[in-house]
């Protein structure tokens, strides 16, 4: 039991570290790592039939209701790997931005293969969602500074949680990236560092708001049309891979609220225009290298992970089992 409380904490840190990095989603290590359905299904408990399971059996029913053997250890590896990884990625991004993105870039495309492995029944169309799933990556970004409209800066800190969190549950897809292009990613990592208890309620109302609802609808999308969800999963996946191209220059931004710059598009790049046009080295054979590394990485937590995997799907397909 121990060992497994370990393991699942240790995911818990992967996926608030790969959350901290703009560009790179939680819920891409969630998947990885063999706990993702787990995760969105346990998620999907935390509501009124809690309650219920409380007054049937007490705590003892609750807690198992809750799947807390679970969910305990990885909040406790997100939230630490969060409040420490949030120095390090912001020295890592303004000093080896390439290097970064290069690792982060490999073991999100080496994650597209591993999604992409799983359905066993593809159809033809499943092509769709695929598209969807890329179309969705792509265009997500450019309207997220319209939540900056909202006005109040306390709304938008709400409705940035809600969004942020809702991403994190979608491999592929990044909130800390999601919040930057809203202007809330320094704001927000800031608050975490000085650990503003104001700043941290706010964004934490929308985090729960975002959970609660998004994760009751991935869970009825992965029981009733799991190879269609997870082909709009590799979707997102792919269409996430630009932001973290290490060779890119900003062509198109705005000022927020606070004078801080939102990125809206780049162009990219090969490694010798970026040293011509930027005078900023490009690193090519570390970057490279770090490519590989992470595309490695994943690999070999997946093929590590495989028993975790099917194990949660089984639960899945008795979960859909029941319900019918």
């Amino acid at each position: 039991m121990l060992k497994r409380h370990l393991g699942i904490f240790l995911r818990g840190a992967g996926m608030g570290a790969a959350d901290a990095v703009p560009g790179v989603s939680g819920g891409t290590i969630a998947f990885v790592t063999g706990i993702y359905e787990e995760l969105i299904h346990s998620i999907k408990q935390f509501g009124p039939s809690a309650f219920f399971a409380w007054r049937r059996g007490g705590l003892p029913l609750l807690a198992v209701h809750l799947n807390l053997a679970f969910v305990l250890p990885l909040l406790a590896g997100i939230a630490i790997s969060l409040a420490s990884v949030a120095h390090l990625v912001v020295w890592l991004m303004d000093d080896f931005p390439q290097l970064l993105n290069g690792f982060f870039f490999g073991l999100v495309a080496a994650s597209a293969v591993v999604v992409s492995r799983h359905p066993t029944d593809w159809k033809w169309w499943h092509l769709l969602p695929l598209a969807g799933g890329l179309l969705l990556a792509h265009g997500l970004p450019s309207l997220m500074p319209l939540v900056t409209l909202l006005g109040s800066p306390d709304l938008v800190l709400v409705v940035g949680g809600a969004i942020a969190i809702s991403a994190l549950l979608l491999p592929g897809v990044s909130g800390s990236f999601l919040l930057l292009t809203m202007g809330l990613y320094g704001t927000v990592m800031q608050g975490i560092r000085v650990f503003d208890l104001g700043l941290i309620g706010l964004f934490g109302v929308g985090c729960l708001i975002g959970l609660f609802g998004f994760s009751r609808l991935l869970s009825w999308l992965l029981r009733h049309h799991h190879t269609a969800t997870l082909q709009l999963l590799v979707g997102f996946i792919i269409g996430s891979l630009p932001v973290l191209w290490p060779w890119r220059e900003l062509v198109r931004y705005q000022l927020g609220s606070e004078g801080q710059m939102i990125p809206l598009d780049y162009r990219y790049l090969t490694p010798a225009d970026f040293a011509e046009l930027t005078g900023e080295p490009a690193r090519l054979p570390a970057v490279v290298a770090l490519m590989l590394a992470g595309a490695v990485l994943v690999l070999l937590i997946s093929r590590a992970n495989q028993p975790a995997m099917s194990a949660s799907r089984q639960g899945a397909d008795k979960e859909e089992g029941s319900d019918a």
